[in-house]
């Protein structure tokens, strides 16, 4: 049986309450401007995101095992996030016991605690989410483009570039939980947003718990993420667009999906293309985990275990697991089904 960080998994006997909980009074150290020099966040505290919270003029936030970040209720330009600018970076490694976790100032837990004394899974959109930008290539209409997510009045926003090695810091045991707070009208933020980040940066044993978007998006880049857990997901729990050159390994989704879907993967969008990689993964779906392939994607899917798959490209047209059918001239990619489940 693989080994997943199903450290989420004591969110599920918490008792099921009123999907919009009241916003307590903030308690912890309020973070209000954004960070432009070297900082910590420490264990035993809790940082309370009031805004849009943007690490920019090349600055490093250090945050350690077990601390506890909740972002505070708004939406539109007001939506809560943090922002990891171009030429900033995050160094945020939690461990299997003391996972660092983000979530809403909704949310009652404290530094020690791994799962919500009262918020569910089923509570979503409560504040933004995680949103890391850096300077490796995009297939976009321009080199250089705004994320989702971010007005572009903000100019920390701007993701993409020519340096497929660039580092945005290193990311491990994190749990993201009940973001995707709304900036328009159709228009949510990911739980974890990856623009143009570089391979030099290291994103292993991450969760998303709960987002009202995507779990996890990826817009270009050349990162790769070992070790993904996504459940509960109000859209696609793994996204992939803008020509994605990454892998993502041993990943995990859960969800109800109702025409979304577990993949959702799109080719380049400007003059070139790249190659991704979804090895091992399982997906599981109340109904059917579906797995949507769009024009010009282009790369390879290893699924390891699942229940009911549905894929298709665009046109409706479905598979049970392997690509008969497909139109190849729209898009290139490969299905390998190996046997075994949970």
């Amino acid at each position: 049986m693989k080994k997943y960080i199903l450290f989420l998994l004591p969110l599920l006997v918490t008792a099921c309450l009123d999907p919009e909980p009241p916003q307590p009074k903030p308690e912890g150290i309020l973070v209000t401007s954004n960070i432009t020099e070297n900082t910590t966040w420490y264990s035993d505290s809790i940082y309370v995101l009031n805004g849009r919270i943007s690490v920019t003029n090349g600055a490093e936030l250090t945050i350690q095992p077990g601390c506890i970040i909740k972002g505070g209720s708004g939406s539109g330009a007001s939506a809560t996030a943090l922002v990891i600018a171009r030429g900033a970076k995050l160094y945020a490694m939690g461990t299997p016991s003391a996972p660092i976790i983000f979530t809403s100032i909704a949310d009652s837990i404290q530094p020690g605690m791994i799962a919500s004394p009262n918020l569910t899974y089923e509570m979503r959109g409560l504040w933004g989410g995680l949103i890391i930008l850096g300077n490796a290539p995009i297939s976009a209409t321009a080199e250089t483009i705004q994320i989702e997510g971010i007005p572009t009045s903000d100019p920390n926003g701007l993701y993409g570039g020519d340096n497929s090695h660039d580092n945005s810091g290193i990311i491990q045991y994190i749990s993201i939980r009940h973001g995707g707070a709304n900036i328009g009208s159709g228009n949510e933020i990911n739980g974890l947003t990856l623009g143009g980040v570089g391979f030099s940066t290291v994103i292993e044993n991450v969760e998303v718990v709960a987002n009202q978007d995507d779990g996890v998006e990826c817009f270009g880049g050349t990162v790769s993420l070992t070790n993904v857990v996504v459940w509960s997901q109000g859209d696609d729990a793994i996204d992939l667009d803008q020509g994605y050159t990454g892998t993502i390994q041993n990943f995990f989704t859960v969800g109800e999906f109702n025409g979304d879907h577990a993949l959702e993967i799109d080719g380049g969008e400007g003059s070139w293309n790249g190659n991704f990689y979804l090895i091992d993964g399982t997906l599981l779906g109340t109904d059917t985990a579906r797995c949507h392939f769009r024009d010009e994607a282009t790369g390879f899917v290893s699924i390891t275990g699942n229940y009911n798959i549905e894929t298709d490209n665009g046109t409706n047209i479905s598979f049970d697991l392997t690509p008969v059918g497909g139109d190849n001239t729209k898009f290139t990619w490969t299905w390998t089904y190996l046997e075994g489940k949970l």
